[in-house]
């Protein structure tokens, strides 16, 4: 009888599902004994992955990919000692699991907390760089759950290989292969059929462009974590430090301004904007960046084009920037409710409580005071390495290490306690 996708994509969430116990199970000795284990293989087995990837470059180039999507497929003795780097950092991080939380002691004498468990079964599903195939495997088995891979067709036999190595890392410390699985049918139906896979899958995180991720959110019968996009402000107050709000400005927009944390939209209070606006935008222009402002920014910046609509729910992801000028602090909140994508938002200002306020009130992943957006990053919040970083707030909101890899469960220790 012939095997179809379903069939196939079954077996190995179903199997994923099986191994799942085992890794929930599994102490961290034993599981970053298998993470060392990964590093090794990946850096042993370098030839070969190199060897595996070329497959995919050629193919590649066969098909007309841009220089930007063949740079990320590329595979370099660079880049797998990076994988395995990030592998050993996640050995050196806290194992969540098992951790007991807020313990307390009822009227009845009965003890209650919670404790940190695994999610079960996490589905990614991402494009084009073979790495984020150790990343994810690497927290995912940290954090005790099992993982099943989807990426790109274009990265097939990367994957595949970056898999295996993976795999057998996990066998040789007596846990199961299945842990680790990359659905190897490059048919994009098998997406649509991981998506309905709820019985073994407990959560979806797409990793990829907004196109992607809604797609996956349409389609998905199982949560999905959502990233769509980083609109991210920051807002120069009234009282601000220009010369401190200069430097994290260009820093916002400048120093990588094709990633999600990157600033998009500038804020400036009407009472601040003479004097800032002509400094900063002088220095934002010597880096090469398109001013798009409203009518008060075009009087005050000539060299500004005007904004329209559009501009300020843009994620540029380049060198542009959208600039206006707003009368107050709830002027610019608002603008940020309007436009922004919880994702980052950032004050500059001298006056305390005003900034307090702002945390408060601007609903967002990270809300940070006199400091760069470009802080919302795993590894700069102390995290370690990350999946991702969520814009939704169930379960997880913002950056998500190994904690948000996680749940809690209830536990209650008593001494014969009958409910009366």
């Amino acid at each position: 009888m012939r095997t179809t996708v379903k069939d196939s994509v079954d077996a190995v969430c179903r199997a994923a599902k099986a191994a799942a116990a085992a890794i929930a199970r599994a102490d961290s000795a034993r599981k970053n004994a298998a993470l060392a284990g990964m590093a090794t293989g990946l850096r042993g087995r370098s030839d070969w992955l190199k060897g595996e990837n070329r497959k995919d470059m050629e193919a590649g180039k066969a098909k007309g990919l841009s220089p930007a999507m063949l740079d990320r497929l590329l595979l370099t003795d660079a880049r797998i000692r990076q994988m395995a780097d990030g592998i050993e950092e996640v050995i050196a991080l806290p194992d969540p699991v098992g951790e007991v939380l807020k313990m307390r002691r009822r009227p009845n004498g009965l003890m209650v907390g919670r404790m940190r468990i695994p999610l079960g079964v996490i589905g990614i599903i991402y494009e084009s760089r073979p790495n984020v195939t150790a990343d994810a495997a690497a927290l995912c088995v940290k954090s005790g759950n099992s993982v099943v891979l989807r990426g790109g067709s274009e990265a097939i036999h990367s994957n595949t290989a970056i898999a295996q190595i993976l795999r057998d890392a996990l066998s040789a410390n007596a846990l199961p292969a299945d842990a680790v699985s990359v659905l190897s049918m490059t048919d994009r139906s098998a997406i649509d059929v991981m998506l309905a896979a709820e019985d073994f899958i407990d959560l979806i995180i797409p990793r990829g462009g907004e196109g992607l991720i809604r797609s996956v959110a349409e389609k998905s019968r199982i949560p999905v974590i959502k990233h769509y996009k980083g609109v991210c402000h920051i807002f120069v107050d009234e009282d601000a430090d220009f010369r401190q709000a200069v430097s994290l400005c260009v820093n916002a927009k400048v120093q990588r301004p094709g990633v999600c944390n990157a600033m998009e939209t500038l804020l400036v209070h009407e009472k601040a904007a003479q004097g800032f606006l002509p400094m900063v935008a002088a220095e934002l222009t010597k880096h090469g960046v398109e001013l798009r402002g409203c009518p008060e920014t075009v009087r005050l910046v000539p060299q500004a084009k005007p904004a329209t609509e559009e501009d300020w729910g843009t994620e540029y992801l380049d060198l542009i920037l959208a600039v206006r000028v707003v009368g107050s602090m709830d002027a610019a909140m608002d603008h940020i409710r309007r436009y922004g994508s919880l994702h980052t938002e950032a004050i500059v200002t001298r006056d305390h409580a005003r900034a307090m306020r702002f945390v408060r009130e601007v609903d967002s992943s990270l809300v940070l005071v006199n400091a760069s957006t470009r802080f919302n990053d795993g590894f700069q919040l102390g995290l370690g390495a990350e999946i991702g970083i969520s814009t939704t707030k169930i379960h997880a909101f913002g950056p998500m290490g190994l904690e948000e890899l996680t749940t809690t469960k209830f536990i209650a220790f008593g001494d014969g306690q009958v409910r009366e």
